[in-house]
């Protein structure tokens, strides 16, 4: 019987945060996500990552990164199923589960 070694798709990444350097482990399409985000909200990354960082109500950084950028595509499907001409309006607190509004609303 063989045993199948799965390598882990987390990769450590360095980043600034307020002057402090500090680092997050994230899979690939966290990190890529999370880079277009900040795009999307004309944000630098590190600006993003110290909004997420200030406002987390989880344990570790990068648990909160994965969390915000879930929540970030969870307001986007309520918001694209939603078919009204004015998107303005603040994520759905259940979609978002009530976590990052201040970096995730939409613009």
């Amino acid at each position: 019987m063989q045993s199948a070694i799965m390598q882990s798709a987390i990769v450590k990444r360095s980043i600034v945060i307020v002057g402090h350097k500090t680092s997050v482990s994230l899979e690939d399409a966290f990190w890529l996500s999370l880079k277009q985000i900040g795009k999307i909200q004309n944000m630098t990354l590190s600006t993003l990552v110290a909004n997420i960082d200030t406002h987390r109500q989880h344990g570790n950084l990068s648990s909160a990164i994965r969390l915000f950028v879930l929540d970030h595509f969870r307001a986007r499907t309520v918001l694209d199923s939603i078919d009204q001409p004015n998107r303005s309006a603040a994520p759905d607190p259940i979609a978002t589960n009530g976590s990052y509004k201040v970096a995730i609303s939409p613009g």
